[in-house]
């Protein structure tokens, strides 16, 4: 017994096993074997290691975004001369990843808390005080109902910010069309933590001077960080003038894809535009309800004794603003599971050419008797 388990371990340890091979002459079988393979090899190196850069290591980025605009309007509505800089045009101010540049608003000064008609716009209409309930709001309205009916508009009293807004007509063309010829400043800096890469898109090629005097174009100057807003919008697919009348937004991608195998300085940014949504007419046979963008802001001041506004409808082009960062750098870890993947995958010809073999070619019999070795163990009497 304990000889036998001797020469069990024994065998274990210093005996090595190999499978039995047989080496098949068939030209059409090789053919398949040798087009599998070859295959299987350039989606190793042409996928896998070429195009999927399999024997890096990938880090994502985290990114900060600094806007500023710039650009001057003039108005004349009404023999009201104004300028409008960025202070009044750009929402919010702090020069966000996100923001909104107006082209477009409805006015209405001096609205003061009261009592006044509903808007006429056919959608509060009353026949009588029975269909104004007191103390009620209804959705598409703009106060709280008093219970009276108005015979001179045939709408509904209510208490709000009086007189109230009507937006009914949307100025066209836009008040501020020239925004098309504002110019946006983009900052953007990213960060690769796992390989403690710190980059700007303020590249080693971008100095002040150029800063001074480049605007950004795909071919000419595509790391010029200065972008002309009628540019970005038109590249985003979108009509200025009427996506400067409704509204609607734009989505800046800012793409940093690194291999940082090679220079530092091949780490770069592309600026990609796209139109988020906008006037929904391009290619439309009907028009989309909720078209545009648009929000509302006031000004409070006080008069004699008495809080009033000045209430805005401001359309505008709504910028997001998206960094996206990927850079990828070799290391021994994924190449090796990159190259066990791949001779793993070598695998697939001897399944498929051993199919071939033991069950399609006219000969398969003969073949199955050389892969295979039969025994037959004789019953002990």
């Amino acid at each position: 017994m304990k000889s036998q388990i001797k020469t069990t371990f024994s065998n274990f340890f210093f005996e090595y096993e190999t499978p039995r091979q047989v080496l098949v002459k068939n030209k059409r079988v090789a053919v398949v074997c040798r087009i599998i393979q070859m295959g299987v090899l350039a989606y190793i190196i042409g996928w896998v290691f070429m195009y999927e850069k399999g024997y890096q290591v990938v880090d994502t980025a985290i990114g900060s975004i600094f806007t500023k605009m710039k650009g001057v309007s003039f108005t004349n509505i009404s023999k009201k001369e104004r300028i409008w800089d960025v202070a009044d045009y750009v929402f919010p101010e702090q020069g966000d990843s996100s923001f909104v540049v107006m082209t477009n608003y409805i006015v209405t000064v001096g609205q003061k808390q009261g009592k006044c008609a509903e808007l006429p716009d056919g959608k509060n209409k009353c026949n009588s005080d029975a269909d104004c309930d007191e103390g009620k709001y209804k959705r598409m309205g703009n106060g709280h109902m008093t219970g009276r009916c108005m015979n001179e508009t045939s709408t509904c009293e209510i208490y709000s910010w009086c007189p109230v807004e009507d937006d009914r007509k949307i100025p066209d063309p836009p008040v501020l069309l020239t925004a098309e010829n504002y110019t946006l400043f983009i900052k953007n800096s990213i960060t690769f933590r796992q390989f403690n890469v710190v980059r700007s898109n303020l590249v080693e090629s971008v100095n002040q001077s150029y800063i001074n005097t480049c605007l950004y174009h795909p071919k000419t100057d595509p790391l010029c960080p200065i972008f002309r807003l009628g540019d970005i919008v038109e590249r985003s697919g979108l009509n200025f003038s009427e996506i400067a009348r409704v509204g609607g937004a734009i989505g800046v991608l800012i793409d940093w894809d690194c291999n940082l195998d090679l220079s530092i300085r091949h780490c770069k940014p592309k600026y990609e535009f796209y139109g988020l949504y906008g006037t929904g007419k391009n290619g439309d046979k009907e028009e989309k309800p909720s078209l545009g963008y648009n929000f509302r802001y006031a000004k409070y001041y006080v008069e004699d004794a008495v809080e009033k506004r000045t209430l805005m409808k401001v359309f505008g082009v709504r910028i997001d603003i998206i960094v996206h960062g990927r850079a990828g750098k070799f290391d021994i870890i994924p190449t090796l599971t990159a190259i066990g993947s791949g001779v793993g995958i070598f695998g697939v010809a001897t399944v498929v050419c051993d199919m071939l073999l033991l069950y399609l070619v006219p000969k398969r019999d003969f073949y199955k008797n050389m892969k295979f070795k039969h025994t037959q163990i004789l019953e002990e009497e």
